[in-house]
């Protein structure tokens, strides 16, 4: 069973992450907990909490929250009535990043899928302000998914790596298993001034190899000091489908993570990004 969170805010960019999500686990018995913290929609306008008082809004926007999940479940299981699936809302007068990491803890979750934008939409950034936060800082993977992406199968994944990051099983396994469906090929690409690995680099890469066996794994070098400039011209050349990073300590995901080092590179991302987090969970 695969238990997958989706934060939504209403907007179309939130739906098209769920129908992409649905579509990536077509094959899976899975329950998907769609979510909406509305804690910032009740503060949202002053005026009307002056007018109407902070518990009449607490009301109103939890009903509304209720009410609107409720459309997208309606909506979800018209667009793809899949028995495999199971749906449930979570409706919570929290912020984002709070309600994911407390619904995660709770129920377990594998995998959050999400939008890259949400209402706004901003053009001058890659990830948007959600997205971001949840990848950062609550412990579970994510898959944020581009405005507007239509859903393809991922048939070719790329998983830039330097060996040096301790995997965790629970996580490669997750990705082995979303792939393997598909039979997709995964690059493993080291981008590195030199080819050669050290021993410990080589039993990390051996532990990928046990772990991600269903797989077909190509193992790529890329010499280069540019690591983002690669990666991108790296998933052009090859008509990538899905790019995936591990976020922990000291790695290049988070030397990038942060917004205006996004925006500074350039990584304008146009494909599902999956950001694994190297969790303690097992």
């Amino acid at each position: 069973m695969r238990k997958i969170l989706i934060p939504t805010d209403f907007s179309e960019n939130a739906f098209n992450a769920l129908k992409y999500a649905v579509d990536l686990l077509k094959y899976e018995l899975s329950e998907f907990y769609i979510m909406h913290a509305f804690q910032d929609d009740i503060y949202a306008d002053e005026d009307l909490i002056e007018k109407e008082g902070l518990e009449n809004v607490t009301r109103s926007v939890s009903e509304n929250s209720e009410e609107q999940l409720k459309d997208i479940v309606t909506n979800i299981k018209d667009f793809s009535p899949n028995p495999n699936h199971s749906f449930f809302i979570v409706s919570s007068n929290n912020v984002l990043v709070d309600e994911a990491e407390t619904i995660v803890e709770k129920e377990n979750i594998d995998l959050i899928i999400m939008g890259t934008k949400g209402r706004t939409n901003d053009k001058t950034i890659t990830f948007g302000s959600h997205a971001l936060q949840v990848i950062k800082y609550v412990p579970c993977p994510v898959l944020a998914i581009p405005v507007n992406f239509k859903y393809t199968q991922p048939k070719h994944i790329l998983f830039p790596t330097n060996y040096l990051i301790p995997y965790k099983r629970r996580e490669l396994k997750l990705l082995c298993e979303m792939a393997s469906p598909y039979r997709a090929v995964i690059d493993m690409l080291y981008i590195s001034a030199s080819e050669k690995l050290s021993m410990r680099q080589k039993d990390n890469q051996n532990f990928i190899k046990e772990t991600l066996c269903k797989n077909e794994l190509r193992f790529k070098v890329e010499k280069s000091k540019h690591f983002i400039n690669t990666i991108y011209k790296y998933i052009k050349e090859n008509h990538i489908d899905m790019l995936v990073m591990v976020n922990t300590r000291h790695s290049f995901l988070e030397d990038i993570i942060e917004q205006s080092k996004v925006d500074e590179l350039s990584l304008n991302i146009d494909i599902p990004f999956l950001a694994l987090q190297n969790l303690k969970r097992e």
